[in-house]
């Protein structure tokens, strides 16, 4: 058994990637290839907001939210199903103890963001779920972790999988009807980073 794997461009910012499992026993110099001896594995549709909202209310698509809690309960689409790819790292070895502490006192305080592992359970909880002929639109912030997520679930045998480009963050407002402290595409934004202009601010006026 083979596997082809090609990239086909549609219009917009639409892309679709299909995977091709190809029997060799069936193909021989003289036979050529046929639709019997090609099975269509799994495909990945790439979509900006817009074709997001269509798959959710024309085709009937679900919202699997992959990030983390903190982002998710920031702000979330409503009726979206929740299941991290990364989950917070409280394990106690010593390794994991200093990079957790070097992590919290720089990128933590900074960004706001957990210092977190890829979650055992993500494959256990999404079958738990959903069938693998189950329409999956997953979201992430900026659009890294939803493809990681689609391409672990793709090989897991799950059919119909898309992801927004570069994540909610590129979503404009008011897309989504969505729940929380802040709009979708500001979900990421935490630390000192959301205050830096005050402070540059601040110290400017101090120095003039």
């Amino acid at each position: 058994m083979a596997s082809l794997s090609c990239c086909t461009p549609f219009s917009g910012q639409r892309t679709r990637w299909v995977v091709l499992e190809i029997n060799r026993a069936e193909i021989t110099p003289y036979k050529s290839f046929n639709k019997r001896c090609m099975k269509i594995r799994a495909e990945v549709n790439f979509v900006n907001g817009e074709e997001a909202k269509r798959l959710i209310g024309e085709e009937g698509y679900t919202v699997l939210d992959v990030r983390d809690r903190t982002q998710y309960d920031r702000a979330r689409i409503k009726s979206c199903y929740h299941v991290p790819l990364f989950v917070e790292n409280k394990d106690n070895d010593l390794g994991t103890i200093v990079k957790r502490t070097v992590h919290n006192n720089f990128s933590g305080l900074f960004f706001g963001l957990s210092f977190t592992k890829l979650n055992p359970d993500f494959v256990k909880s999404v079958r738990e779920q959903f069938s693998t002929d189950s329409k999956l639109l997953l979201v992430c912030q900026e659009g890294l972790r939803s493809v990681a997520a689609a391409n672990t679930l793709e090989k897991e045998g799950f059919q119909n999988l898309s992801c927004i480009t570069s994540g909610l963050q590129s979503v404009k407002p008011g897309t989504f009807d969505s729940i929380g402290s802040t709009e979708l595409e500001n979900a990421g934004k935490a630390g000192l980073v959301t205050i830096q202009g005050k402070i540059s601010a601040v110290l400017g006026t101090v120095l003039i």
